[in-house]
């Protein structure tokens, strides 16, 4: 949806300039898109702002909502680099409106999709990874999803009512300092 691609063209615009300071900070930022099924690492850990860039340039957005998978792959990207490198201190940012309709397993038809979340945000919650979700849910009809999510995760709330990298990007900045 044209709502979709605005958001994803802020989270790039965000990420990059966050991979600019993280250049000078020597910190690391990667991404994960979740759609169609599937969970993908986009931007594999990184301080390069060069690699961010050809990585970022082709994300597709689209198609049904599989947080959960998204959820999964960010702790075990997390999980990864914390074994790689034991001083690393992360942060997952979930970036969604909280509408899942596509399980882990795939099957959409699973009507506890939204609990499935919930219990993976918990499993996440529960290992003390701090988290950051800022909600993109526009509309009138808001089902408050990601904020539940936040709970869920014990994670810091962001509502986000008009999505633009500048805003996205103070919103982090703010959050991680």
């Amino acid at each position: 949806s044209m709502a979709a691609r605005k958001r994803m063209k802020a989270v790039k615009g965000a990420i990059l300039s966050l991979l600019q300071d993280a250049y000078v900070k020597r910190d690391q930022i990667g991404m994960i898109a979740f759609r169609k099924g599937q969970a993908e690492l986009i931007l594999p850990v990184t301080r390069s702002v060069d690699a961010a860039s050809k990585h970022l340039k082709g994300i597709p957005t689209g198609g049904k909502t599989p947080l959960a998978a998204g959820l999964v792959k960010g702790y075990e990207t997390i999980l990864s680099e914390k074994r790689k490198n034991k001083g690393t201190w992360p942060v997952m940012i979930v970036v969604s409106d909280g509408r899942a309709n596509e399980s882990f397993t795939g099957l959409s038809a699973n009507p506890d999709i939204w609990n499935e979340c919930l219990a993976i945000a918990r499993r996440i919650g529960a290992e003390g990874i701090p988290s950051l979700v800022l909600d993109t849910e526009q509309g009138y009809v808001r089902l408050g999803r990601a904020q539940q999510l936040a709970e869920a995760l014990g994670a810091e709330y962001r509502m986000l009512d008009h999505t633009d990298d500048q805003r996205l990007l103070s919103t982090l900045r703010s959050t991680l300092s």
